[in-house]
């Protein structure tokens, strides 16, 4: 019976987020009963499929609104009290500040904070230093940390974020859900009814960018490198898969090679982008930061070369020259080099793809990324 179990409270802004928790709550759900705080003014239908005993709306906004805030915080602790939890877990910076001092009021025995990414890396001045020191209230109010990969842990300690490397657990080998094999993987007959669909050719390379349409993924360095490939090689495509979070789509007209009808697709969302992959030939994702780059390991389990940016959190999402390239954050020269290596070298594409599949697939897969978190929880009970 549920009256013996543990319980758990995730914490985020977005429902949407949840789901990267999908398979830690199917892990856990048989010995914990899981709860979920979110800001569900946008609906719930992502989280629908979830594991939950129990969801709370509460309106946590993602940039600071000081009385939206504080009322969230009062709703936390309130529930954090009511609830006699035993573990908070929360995900994404807001989220995690409110809920570290909501956590740490109510005596909540253990206060987690799930690192994916720092949203002051790519600032400087006050505004590095104001949410650098954020960073360092949660650290100092929550207990225990998990975080997606080794690289993205020594970063937190290079910045003084964190002091020690056992002080914030990575699952597994990398990923805060690993790759489900099953689902990505290469479908020839998906490659050829997408094509069809997009009027693609067989001998047309397919330059892929699968993510929220905005500047800091590296859209305009796209736009600009693919730009001056398109107007050297006519065999070259670029789908863009994703929703636009800024006005850059109305700049593709600044770009005189990119036409939506002849070489360039803007397909949106969808929930099914592992089928786009099979139709694409590379994966490419230029951003300026990146907590892991989970879609550039969904791409190489399909069997895509990918080119990724230099970024910290970049660096355990591929092998450097053996599973893609590596090209400089913010350049589209670079950006443009290496999507030019790989429009040219079928051969080169072929192994790379190769090795990258083998790679994925062997070191992330999802059955052990799950077994880790609920051997992390267990770890907790002692």
């Amino acid at each position: 019976m549920s009256i013996n179990k543990r319980k758990i409270c995730f914490v985020v802004s977005k429902p949407g987020t949840a789901q990267f928790l999908a398979g830690a709550m199917s892990r856990l759900k048989d010995e914990y009963d899981l709860y979920l705080v979110a800001n569900f003014s946008d609906g719930g239908d992502a989280i629908k499929n979830l594991p939950l005993k129990v969801t709370k709306h509460i309106q946590i906004e993602r940039r600071p609104k000081p009385f939206t805030d504080l009322k969230a915080l009062w709703q936390l602790y309130c529930f954090f009290r009511k609830n006699k939890f035993d573990v908070v877990h929360s995900y994404t910076l807001k989220a995690s500040l409110l809920t570290a001092i909501a956590g740490w009021i109510a005596r909540v025995p253990h206060r987690l904070r799930n690192f994916s990414g720092q949203l002051w890396c790519n600032m400087t001045g006050m505004k590095r230093r104001f949410y650098k020191t954020i960073e360092h209230i949660i650290v100092a109010l929550d207990t225990d940390f998990i975080i997606d990969c080794n690289a993205q842990r020594q970063y937190l300690i290079d910045e003084g974020i964190l002091k020690k490397h056992d002080q914030a657990k990575v699952m597994y080998r990398g990923s805060v859900c690993g790759i489900d094999s099953e689902k990505f993987k290469f479908n020839p007959a998906k490659r050829a009814e997408i094509r069809e669909e997009l009027n693609i050719a067989d001998d047309v390379v397919v330059f892929i960018f699968l993510g929220r349409l905005r500047r800091e993924k590296g859209v305009y360095e796209l736009f600009e490198a693919f730009n001056h490939l398109a107007g050297e090689n006519k065999n070259a495509y670029l789908l863009l898969v994703g929703n636009a979070e800024d006005d850059c789509l109305e700049h593709l007209c600044d770009y005189p090679n990119i036409n939506e009808k002849d070489n360039c697709c803007v397909y949106g969302y969808t929930s099914a982008h592992f089928h786009l992959l099979s139709a694409a030939d590379v994966y490419t994702l230029p951003s300026y930061r990146e907590g892991f780059g989970l879609a550039a390991l969904e791409a190489q389990a399909v069997g895509l070369p990918v080119i990724c940016s230099d970024n910290y959190g970049m660096t355990d999402a591929m092998r450097d020259d053996i599973t893609g390239l590596r090209c400089k954050v913010r350049d589209a020269s670079s950006l443009y080099c290496c999507m030019k290596t790989l429009l040219e070298d079928e051969g080169l594409r072929k192994k790379m793809g190769q090795a990258g599949h083998e790679w994925v697939v062997t070191d992330f897969p999802r059955d052990k990324v799950n077994d880790a978190w609920l051997e992390f929880y267990h770890n907790l009970d002692k």
